[in-house]
C-alpha cells in the first residue's frame, strides 16, 4: 500500500533499512556496500541466531547494523575507542560472520508467560480482522475464511510474508522444513513467546490446541508490520534525506541528517579498504559552505553598516555638541526675527506715508474741483455783466482781439501745464522706478549682510559699527536718502577689513587641510608597509604549511613502510608457527624472536602515528595564534586609523 505523502511503499523491506529505522538513521542513507569490502570493526549485527550456511545461504548484504534496536548512531561513537574504527593489520584479526558461527548467539531473555487472552473467540475475531486487513493492505491475496479454517501452507505463507515485510533478506529456504524455519526466525524478531510454542503445531496450525498461539505469532508480526509502515509513515526526523534538508537551515536533525551521510559514505570508502576520505569531506564543506553564503553576505553587510556607523559616529565626536548647534541656531533664529520685526517695522512706516500721500493728493483734488466751480459761477456772472453793458462796435472789436488774445494765451498756458503735467509724471515715475531699484538693493544688501552674519554685534573690532542702511524716499535733500552710517568713510572700509580677515582665515584653513592630507597620506603609506609586511608573513606561513604537509606525507610514507613490514612480519610468524607446528618445539626461539619483532614494529607505527598527530597539533596551534596576532594588530592598526 503507497503513502500519498512519502515515497515509501511496503514491499519487503532491505534489513539495511530495518536496522537504520531501529537506530535513528535516515533510510535513504543506509546503503548496501558492495560485495569484496571490508568488515565492519564493530563486528556482527546484534541478531537471534539464524539457521547455518548448511541449512540457509550466506546474505548478500556483508554490512550488518551495528547494533539491534538502540536509538543511536553508531558511526557517531568516539573514535578513541579501541574497538571501533580501527583497521586490523591482518585478515585473520577480523571477527567471524554470524552466518558461520563464528560468534555465539545471544541468549534470549526470559519472560513471563503470554497474559493475551488467545483463546476468547472476541479476541481471535479481532487478531484475524487486524490480521486480515494489513495483509491487504500489502497486497497479499488471501479471504477472511482462510484465516477461520487455515492449513499448513497457507499459515507458512503468511507467516513469511509477514517476516519478510520485517526483513527483505532474511534467508528463507524453500528446500526446508517450515517448522526447521519457524523458531528460529521468531527468536531472531525477538519474539517475546517464543518459548511457549512447539514446531509439532504447525502440522495442523487450525487445531483447537494449536491455532490461538499460532494466531498470535502471526497477530504480533502483523502488528510489527503495522508499526513499522507508520513509522515510515510519520515523517519522523530520522527518516529525513540528505536531498530534503534545504540550502539554510538551522535545525539539529539536518546537521545530523549531514552529519549521517557524511559518515555512512564514509563508512563505505573504509569497508572498500580505501582510508582517504578528503572527497566526502569536501562534499560536506561544500553543503556548508553553500549554507554559510547567506550568512556570510550579512556578515559583511554588518560589517559595512558597522563601518558607516564608526565613521557616522566619528565624524559626530569630532562636530561640536548638537546641542550647541541648536543654541546657535536658536541665536540666530531670533537675529532673524528682530530683523524681520524692523523691516515690517520699515514697511508699516512707508504704508502709512502713502496712505497720506494718497490722502493729501485727495483733499488737493476736492479743492482744485471747488476751486473749478468758483471759476464757472465767476464766468457766468462776467458773462452777464457783459451783456448788460452798452458797448460800441470798436469796444466789441477790442475787447473780442483782447479775448482772442487771452484765449491764446490761455491755451498756451493750458498747453505748457500740460506739458509740465506730463513731465512731472514722467520724471515721478523715473523717481518711483528709482527708489524701487534703490529698495530693492536695499533688501539684497540686507539679505546679504544676514546671509554673512554682518548684523549687528560684528565681531571685533567692529562690534560698534552698523552695516545697515535704510531708504527715505521722503527727504527732500538728497543727502538724507540713506539712513545709517556713511558710505564711503565706515562701511566701504569695513566691509573691505571683514573680507581680507575672511580671506586670511581661507588661506589657514587650505594650509590646515594640506597638512591633514600630508597626515593621512602618511598613514595609508604605513598601511601598505603594514600589508606588504603581513604578505611576507603569509608566505612565511604558507611555507610552513607545505613543511607540515611534507611531514605528514613523510609519515604516511613511513607508516605505509612499516605495515609493508609488519605484513611480512605477520607471515613470517604464520610460517614460523606452522614450521613449529610441523618441526616441534625447536623453532620457538625463533618464533619468539619474531613475535618480539612484531611487536616493536607495531610500537614503532604507533609511535609515529602520535609523533605525526603531535606535530600536526603544533604547527595548526602555531598559525592559530599567528592568525590571532596578526589579526590583533589589524585591529589595532583599523582603531589608530580611524581615531587619527
Amino acid at each position: 500500500m503507497a503513502d500519498s505523502g512519502r515515497r515509501f511503499t511496503m514491499q519487503p523491506p532491505n534489513p539495511d533499512i530495518l536496522g537504520a529505522s531501529r537506530t535513528g538513521i535516515p533510510m535513504s542513507t543506509a546503503k548496501k556496500p558492495a560485495s569484496g569490502m571490508r568488515m565492519s570493526m564493530a563486528g556482527p549485527a546484534l541478531r537471534g541466531p539464524y539457521p547455518p550456511p548448511a541449512m540457509a545461504p550466506p546474505s548478500t548484504n556483508p554490512r550488518q547494523s551495528l547494533y539491534r534496536s538502540q536509538n543511536v548512531n553508531p558511526l557517531l561513537a568516539s573514535a578513541s575507542k579501541s574497538n571501533y574504527g580501527r583497521t586490523p593489520l591482518t585478515s585473520s584479526a577480523r571477527r567471524g560472520s554470524v552466518w558461520g558461527g563464528g560468534m555465539p548467539p545471544p541468549t534470549t531473555t526470559q519472560v513471563g508467560k503470554d497474559t493475551r487472552p488467545l483463546r476468547e473467540r472476541q479476541y481471535q475475531s479481532k487478531m484475524r480482522q487486524d490480521i486480515f486487513a494489513l495483509l491487504q493492505s500489502t497486497s497479499y491475496d488471501i479471504s477472511m475464511q482462510t484465516l477461520i479454517s487455515i492449513n499448513g501452507r497457507d499459515y507458512r505463507g503468511i507467516f513469511n510474508h509477514l517476516v519478510l515485510l520485517l526483513d527483505g533478506n532474511y534467508p528463507f529456504d524453500p528446500k526446508l522444513r517450515f517448522e526447521d524455519e519457524f523458531l528460529p526466525a521468531l527468536k531472531a524478531l525477538q519474539y517475546p513467546f517464543v518459548n511457549q510454542l512447539d514446531t509439532k503445531w504447525l502440522a495442523a496450525p487450525a487445531s483447537m490446541h494449536s491455532w490461538p498461539a499460532l494466531l498470535g505469532v502471526l497477530h504480533w508480526l502483523a502488528m510489527m508490520c503495522k508499526g513499522r509502515l507508520h513509522y515510515l509513515e510519520s515523517m519522523h526526523w530520522t527518516l529525513l534525506d540528505s536531498v530534503d534538508v534545504p540550502d539554510i537551515f538551522d535545525d539539529q536533525h539536518h546537521h545530523n541528517t549531514l552529519a549521517f551521510e557524511h559518515y555512512s559514505e564514509a563508512y563505505e570508502v573504509f569497508l572498500s579498504g580505501v582510508d582517504d576520505y578528503s572527497a566526502q569531506e569536501r562534499a560536506l564543506e561544500a553543503r556548508y559552505d553553500k549554507k554559510n553564503e547567506s550568512v556570510l553576505m550579512e556578515l559583511e553587510e554588518q560589517k559595512k553598516l558597522l563601518n558607516d556607523a564608526q565613521i557616522e559616529y566619528a565624524r559626530l565626536m569630532s562636530e561640536a555638541p548638537p546641542i550647541e548647534k541648536l543654541q546657535d541656531t536658536n541665536k540666530s533664529l531670533k537675529r532673524d526675527r528682530e530683523k524681520f520685526q524692523q523691516v515690517i517695522t520699515r514697511w508699516e512706516g512707508r504704508k502709512k506715508k502713502l496712505i497720506d500721500s494718497i490722502a493729501k493728493e485727495k483733499a488737493e483734488l476736492a479743492m482744485r474741483a471747488n476751486y473749478l466751480e468758483e471759476v464757472k459761477a465767476e464766468q457766468g456772472k462776467l458773462s452777464d455783466i457783459v451783456r448788460e453793458q452798452n458797448l460800441s462796435p470798436e469796444e466789441v472789436i477790442r475787447m473780442n482781439t483782447e479775448h482772442e488774445q487771452l484765449s491764446r494765451n490761455l491755451e498756451d498756458l493750458r498747453h505748457k501745464i500740460a506739458e509740465s503735467s506730463k513731465l512731472i509724471l514722467s520724471l515721478e515715475v523715473t523717481v518711483t522706478n528709482r527708489a524701487s531699484a534703490a529698495e530693492e538693493a536695499l533688501d539684497a544688501y540686507t539679505n546679504l549682510l544676514s546671509t554673512l552674519g554682518l548684523f549687528p554685534p560684528l565681531p571685533r573690532p567692529y562690534e560698534d559699527i552698523d552695516l545697515t542702511l535704510e531708504l527715505n524716499t521722503a527727504a527732500s535733500n538728497p543727502q538724507q536718502l540713506l539712513l545709517g552710517a556713511d558710505i564711503r568713510r565706515v562701511i566701504k572700509p569695513t566691509l573691505s577689513g571683514i573680507a581680507e580677515s575672511k580671506r586670511n582665515e581661507r588661506a589657514n584653513i587650505e594650509s590646515e587641510r594640506i597638512k591633514v592630507d600630508n597626515d593621512l597620506d602618511q598613514l595609508v603609506l604605513e598601511c601598505e608597509n603594514m600589508e606588504e609586511e603581513i604578505h611576507e608573513i603569509e608566505k612565511k606561513v604558507g611555507a610552513l604549511n607545505e613543511q607540515a604537509e611534507e611531514l605528514r606525507e613523510a609519515a604516511q610514507q613511513e607508516a605505509h613502510v612499516n605495515n609493508a613490514e609488519a605484513a611480512r612480519l605477520e607471515r613470517e610468524l604464520a610460517q614460523a608457527r606452522t614450521a613449529a607446528l610441523a618441526h616441534g618445539v625447536g623453532v620457538k626461539s625463533r618464533l619468539q624472536g619474531l613475535q618480539i619483532a612484531y611487536r616493536e614494529q607495531i610500537e614503532k607505527v604507533a609511535r609515529l602515528k602520535d609523533e605525526t598527530v603531535r606535530a600536526i597539533v603544533k604547527n595548526s596551534s602555531d598559525i592559530a595564534m599567528f592568525k590571532e596576532s596578526i589579526s590583533q594588530q589589524l585591529k589595532d592598526l583599523r582603531d589608530f586609523a580611524e581615531a587619527n
